[in-house]
């Protein structure tokens, strides 16, 4: 069965975001091949998504690198999501369905119900799974792809930190969730932004040396974009 390269681009944007693959590392064909068990058609395939993404650079003389980002870039990035999610905040409210409505306030129970006690990637994940759906419910494509891009850069960029009050933070989130539901625009975008603005300070600049998952071949026969 041929894996398909959209399978390729989840792996590996997934294999750079979690340093796997450090700034500057080259990304050579046959080696990545070899790691995800499919031929080198796939992975150049991969290779040229991500590139335009921002991921992957390639050099002279040297090919296919992971992208180095500077702090000034870096930095742009909290920037662009901080204009973005309100954005979508707002159309949330316009064009939302009721899937989407149940899912957020699903999230924002469970949120406070573990607020306290979900540490790491538990509440990340949580957090993470709240504002892609909140995105999702945009219902505009490009705004979602952008805000995906931009989410998996500040991801592999900053190591986020749990909100010091959980409580309080899911509580914002579930008065977001009540704006979208009443299909007040102009109060999600503010709210959003709000939220935005005081959890920004928790992304704490990755080190560059911090790369600690061993290369072992991966099986992406189950990868989803």
């Amino acid at each position: 069965m041929r894996v398909p390269a959209r399978s390729i681009v989840t792996a590996l944007r997934g294999d750079i975001v979690s340093g796997v693959f450090a700034p500057g590392a080259r990304l050579a064909e046959e080696a990545l091949a070899r790691r995800y068990g499919v031929s080198r058609v796939p992975v150049r395939e991969a290779l040229r998504t991500l590139e335009s993404e921002g991921f992957v650079t390639t050099r002279r003389h040297v090919g296919a690198c992971v992208a180095e980002l500077g702090d000034q870039e870096a930095a742009d990035l909290l920037e662009l999501r901080l204009l973005l999610e309100p954005l979508a905040a707002a159309r949330a409210a316009q064009r939302h369905e009721e899937a989407h409505l149940r899912v957020l306030r699903g999230l924002v129970r469970l949120g406070q119900e573990r607020a306290g006690r979900s540490r790491g990637e538990d509440a990340r994940s949580l957090w993470g799974w709240f504002h892609e759906t909140l995105a999702q419910a945009s219902a505009s494509p490009g705004l979602i792809a952008l805000l995906t891009q931009v989410r998996h850069k500040v991801d592999w960029m900053y190591v986020t930190d749990p909100p010091e009050r959980p409580a309080e933070a899911w509580a914002e989130l579930g008065a977001i969730t009540d704006a979208v539901a009443r299909g007040d625009a102009q109060r999600a975008r503010a709210l959003t932004a709000q939220h935005a603005e005081r959890t920004f300070p928790a992304h704490r600049l990755r080190s560059p040396d911090a790369v600690s998952t061993p290369q072992r071949a991966v099986n992406t026969a189950g990868a989803r974009a």
